[in-house]
């Protein structure tokens, strides 16, 4: 009787045809059968073959290749691959100390803005967008925020905080047959029950809970951070210091590219690789997601080698970018910051830039203009086959950042 080994070995074939090789012939390939057959399949370096003590493995443990993950119906249909980290975990890795591996106890902002970010990268995986028909009046007459939200695509994306907001936001809009009626909330009410800032007690329940825990946990998991116990007088506490300094490095790396660039061509340093789903605008809100969330300063300060410390002026001029570019951004369409003006500080920042140079050609203006140009063919890319030309999916980033960008006066 053939044993396991060679069962496995055949694959289908007769054993006969492989013992009447003569023992002294040379063992015959993996690429060619008895048959004639070529096999293409890819060779490992700890198959039986090569006296190794594998004789298979599974595909699916093998990394993907880049041509077949971008080829992949999911790449397809959003426009590119997706990124390692989601917006969230990349927020709260800026914000974490490098070694101390917690964030500043002093921040009052990151919950709220790690709410939002759970939206955006929702809208960005094209799963939620804002509704196309206006009950009441057109489009223009209901403030961006205010834009009511819909679940267009309920397929799970793997990542438990993104399942969880997009299951409450169906059971929210279709509820199940003999409960109460379905309802859709805007974008703001979404974030602010998220956060648990309402006082309606029947929507307490919608409050996420232990968010900045799981993500990290979840960085652990992706090894860019670790997990620790250290003593805070009375209790232990768990902490996360920096694993992977290269993976936070990479983002400060990109912030600093996009906020001191002097041209009106977007660094390729600021953007993620080539293939990435929505390069440009992630990184127009991660500029504007750690504006807002209060980590910007704090990640800028942190010194790595291979990233040059920014003096006193360079800083305070990429916090006047980084606010000028959430203008331009929280708005609809992209771009009519200048002229309606989405926060008043932005608007003072702007013409105080114009005075100091005395024209109105200031490089860094330029510079956002021309961010704004290469989302605005990044979105014309993304939205071919929508209705109108109208990427819903997109307008509720803009809400989500324009309700970001009022932050300081929410709180």
């Amino acid at each position: 009787m053939a044993s396991g080994l060679s069962r496995r070995r055949g694959a289908g074939h007769t054993t006969s045809s492989s013992s009447s090789t003569s023992p002294d012939s040379p063992p015959l390939s993996r690429s060619s059968s008895s048959n004639g057959v070529t096999n293409n399949s890819r060779t490992h370096a700890g198959s039986a073959f090569a006296g190794g003590s594998k004789i298979a493995w599974d595909v699916r443990d093998l990394p993907p290749d880049s041509s077949s993950a971008a080829a992949s119906p999911e790449a397809l249909r959003i426009g590119g691959t997706l990124p390692k980290l989601t917006l969230m975990e990349e927020i709260l890795l800026l914000g974490l100390k490098d070694k101390q591996g917690y964030l500043s106890f002093w921040n009052d902002n990151i919950s709220y803005a790690l709410r939002g970010c759970i939206l955006i990268e929702l809208a960005l995986r094209r799963r939620i967008a804002v509704v196309k028909d206006v009950v009441g009046g057109g489009r223009r007459r209901v403030e961006l925020s205010e834009m009511i939200v819909e679940v267009v695509d309920e397929r799970m994306t793997g990542e438990t905080i993104l399942d969880e907001t997009l299951r409450m936001m169906k059971a929210t809009q279709d509820p199940p047959i003999g409960s109460s009626t379905g309802e859709k909330l805007s974008i703001s009410t979404w974030v602010d029950l998220l956060s648990g800032e309402t006082w309606n007690v029947l929507k307490i329940g919608f409050q996420l809970k232990q968010v900045r825990e799981r993500l990290a946990k979840g960085l652990v998991d992706k090894g860019v951070l670790r997990t620790e116990k250290r003593n805070f007088l009375l209790f232990d506490m768990a902490t996360h210091p920096v694993a992977d300094a290269g993976v936070k490095a990479s983002l400060i790396r990109r912030l600093v590219e996009v906020l001191t660039a002097r041209t009106t061509a977007v660094p390729e340093g600021a953007l993620l690789p080539e293939g990435v789903q929505c390069r440009v605008l992630r990184t127009v809100c991660l500029v504007c997601a750690a504006y807002t969330a209060s980590v910007l300063d704090g990640a800028m300060g942190t010194s790595y080698p291979s990233i040059l410390p920014l003096g006193y002026e360079e800083r305070e001029g990429a916090f006047a970018r980084a606010d000028e570019i959430l203008g331009e951004f929280s708005v609809w369409p992209w771009g009519t910051g200048s002229d309606s003006g989405s926060t008043p500080a932005s608007r003072k920042r702007i013409s105080s830039s114009r005075i100091a140079t005395g024209s109105s050609s200031d490089p860094s203006r330029e510079s956002v203009l021309g961010l704004v140009a290469e989302a605005r063919k990044e979105m014309g890319r993304i939205a071919q086959g929508q209705d109108d030309g109208q990427d819903l999916c997109l307008e509720l980033v803009a809400g989500v950042l324009e309700v970001l960008g009022r932050l300081d006066s929410l709180l």
